[in-house]
């Protein structure tokens, strides 16, 4: 397996992760509101979004990042893993967007209409759609052996969750109050709780 099939393998599942998300948002009929966002996560979110969605092209198709190149060997052994994190991500992001159903936003902001969602990857994870991401993440850092066009989305998901999710929570927990706190004790935040 060389570079090249790896590179198109990312190419395939990064359109797929965008089509699955804009058909649920289109289910959702949400519209994105970033007005009550820190100003940080939102150059964080761009950032990555530039990391995630355009840095790798510009590895693929040109040599302007090359000098970023890491020198992993066993193309076929980072492809199958990274593939198989990739596309792990991605059943994470459409079963969460199937659990919230229409109570899916891009920002978290709950009120005494909505219910705690408990169903499906929610009963393991309270972040799904991030673990999703992280796994993404660590697919492209295995599918695409460059440090800007690979490894960086990783890197700054990771950095943009430390701010992102204790704001989530909290949010979480002045609507939820007890409800939420129970639920914390029984799920882990990106990944399952392991006694």
């Amino acid at each position: 397996m060389n570079q090249q099939v790896l590179n198109w393998a990312y190419i395939v599942m990064l359109v797929m992760v965008i089509v699955l998300r804009k058909i649920h948002e289109r289910k959702s009929g949400r519209e994105r509101k970033l007005k009550e966002t820190p100003v940080i996560e939102i150059v964080m979110m761009v950032s990555w979004g530039l990391a995630a969605g355009v840095l790798p092209p510009l590895y693929m198709f040109t040599d302007f990042l090359d000098f970023a190149d890491l020198p992993l060997g066993m193309p076929f052994i980072r492809g199958i893993l990274g593939t198989i994190l990739f596309l792990t991500g991605i059943a994470m992001l459409h079963l969460s967007h199937i659990n919230l159903g229409r109570l899916w936003s891009p920002t978290v902001n709950p009120d005494d209409s909505h219910k705690l969602v408990r169903a499906g990857v929610y009963s393991m994870i309270r972040h799904p759609m991030y673990t999703a991401h992280v796994l993404w993440g660590m697919g492209q850092a295995l599918l695409l052996p460059n440090v800007l066009a690979g490894s960086l989305a990783l890197f700054l998901m990771s950095t943009l969750l430390v701010f992102r999710i204790p704001r989530e929570e909290q949010a979480m927990l002045d609507v939820f109050d007890d409800e939420y706190r129970q639920y914390m004790n029984t799920t882990g935040r990106i990944f399952p709780k392991i006694f």
